[in-house]
């Protein structure tokens, strides 16, 4: 294109004349002659220059050719239960006659049982028969096959699987050596390079799109470690579980979810990063389930204001909230309100990195983590623990007064709060647990109610100091006031559980 552009402002041939020319005017002439040349010679060597930095392939048939032997097709077969399907008799919408014989229908109908069939993609990592897909792949599947690009099927039986990343482990038994694919490193992946993605959309067998990297880093709130690899390379339904290739035929991610109104491609899809795949594919293959390292807190996102609060300057990290009881954390002397900066050498520039950081650390390593504390950066060491479901037993309630308890007006928060006692417990639906400051009152249009505080939520903390009375929710305000302060940070405790919330105070009168 650039070739035909430059070719386009080149004069044509000049034809010969019987006028005679001057020396002076055939200087020019040539001269001119002479600098169309030099600038049709600069514009190709810029064209080529530009080619080169895009790295734009002139095809991708031979990659693809090499690639598409080791991606296969995945069939599966699950039995659901389900009643037949009845004919209603038909009447107006909206017509009570339709939900009575609904569920006249439902009552009356057998349950049947049916076999059912999903297609997605997976692609081969080892010589010997292990496949890599999708968990949502092969989830509640009594029967998985494999089609092989050749067409030829086997059987296939999950080594291991893990929800929280959505991959799956599959191995079949090949008579002989199967064509495999390795691993990339995704963390060179930059935003605008080539990638190939290759499976079976809709079912129609192997088929290759091409596109390039158009974000990384990507929270589709998925799951707890959201880390995905944007392409605008297409992909379809059946694609799940496909390898997503550079431009050396190495895997760097795997096809996993599409954004779509329509349910089909509109250049927007979601591939799980090589980094985060190889090491659950390992553990899986190696215990066939995940072991996760597990710190022991609930963290937080840092706002603005809550760095502001807490004299962070610019916000990062990750806030805890609340410390487990016996954790690493708690042995590892981390409190409620730290910001965790780093763990274990890497950065955590926002919440979202430390479970992924944690949760890829080696269980029982003993790790150096940096923490902010009351305007301070502290260090501290704790060993890694494996995460594990639990559940926390509350305390038994212990005797409180029933009586009246006493109300105070904070006008620089924009509520009211009242001491704890078994009446407010019962009307909020209190935790017998749940030590604090009750909110019995807010303010329309105050900071509290633009803040998502209600009635029944629990102050625990203001600035990192517990409060156990209203007149200790009254101190601290007044000291803040007192100290310049144009915000506090307070540790709120409601139905979803504590958080931390940074208010601004009005001035002091």
């Amino acid at each position: 294109m650039n070739k035909l552009l430059v070719a386009g402002i080149i004069p044509a041939p000049c034809q010969r004349s019987h006028i005679r020319f001057g020396k002076g005017v055939f200087s020019s002439l040539l001269g001119a002659r002479v600098l169309l040349a030099l600038a049709l010679v600069l514009a190709l060597s810029l064209a080529s220059t530009g080619a080169s930095a895009r790295g734009a392939p002139d095809s991708f048939a031979e990659l693809a050719q090499k690639l598409l032997p080791a991606v296969v097709n995945i069939s599966t077969t699950s039995v659901v239960s389900g009643r037949g399907q009845q004919q209603l008799p038909q009447f107006p919408p909206g017509s009570p006659f339709e939900d009575f014989f609904r569920d006249f229908f439902d009552r009356n109908t057998p349950q049947r049982q049916r076999r059912a069939t999903s297609l997605g993609s997976g692609f081969i990592i080892d010589a010997a028969g292990i496949i890599i897909t999708n968990n949502h792949v092969i989830q509640d599947a009594d029967e998985i096959t494999v089609i092989l690009h050749d067409n030829s099927r086997l059987k296939a039986k999950v080594i291991g699987r893990d929800p929280k990343t959505d991959l799956a482990v599959l191995e079949v038994k090949p008579k002989s050596k199967l064509p495999s694919v390795q691993f990339g490193d995704s963390d060179k992946l930059r935003v605008g390079d080539w990638v190939l993605a290759i499976g079976n959309p809709f079912g129609l067998g192997g088929s290759v799109t091409a596109g390039i990297v158009s974000a990384r880093g990507r929270n589709i709130n998925s799951g707890p470690y959201d880390d995905f690899i944007q392409t605008d390379a297409s992909i379809n339904r059946g694609n799940s579980g496909g390898p997503l290739f550079d431009m050396e035929g190495r895997v760097v991610g795997i096809n996993t979810a599409i954004f779509s109104p329509t349910g089909g491609s509109i250049g927007i899809g979601f591939s799980i990063p090589a980094s985060t795949a190889q090491g659950v594919i390992g553990q899986l293959r190696s215990f066939g389930r995940t072991r996760r390292g597990w710190l022991g807190v609930r963290i937080q996102k840092v706002t603005d204001e809550i760095a502001e609060s807490l004299g962070l300057g610019k916000a990062r990290g990750a806030l805890v909230a609340s410390v487990t009881e016996g954790s690493p954390a708690e042995k590892g002397r981390i409190k409620s309100g730290d910001v965790i900066l780093k763990f274990d050498g890497k950065e955590v520039a926002e919440m979202k990195n430390l479970p992924r950081i944690v949760a890829g650390t080696e269980i029982g390593r003993q790790v150096g983590v940096e923490l902010w504390r009351n305007g301070k950066i502290v260090e501290t060491e704790l060993a890694v623990g494996e995460l594990k479901e639990e559940v926390a037993a509350l305390p038994s309630e212990k005797d409180e007064n029933t009586g009246a308890s006493e109300e105070l007006s904070i006008a620089a928060l924009g509520v009211s709060v009242a001491g704890l006692n078994s009446s407010l417990r019962k009307r909020f639906k209190l935790k017998p647990n749940t030590h604090g400051v009750v909110v019995t009152r807010v303010e329309d249009g105050s900071a509290a109610s633009e803040k998502g505080i209600r009635p029944g939520d629990v102050i625990v903390e203001i600035s990192q100091d517990e409060v156990r009375s209203p007149k200790d929710v009254d101190a601290r305000i007044k000291k803040a006031q007192e100290d310049g302060r144009k915000s506090v940070l307070m540790l709120i405790e409601g139905q979803a559980g504590l958080r931390f919330v940074a208010l601004q105070i009005t001035a002091k009168k």
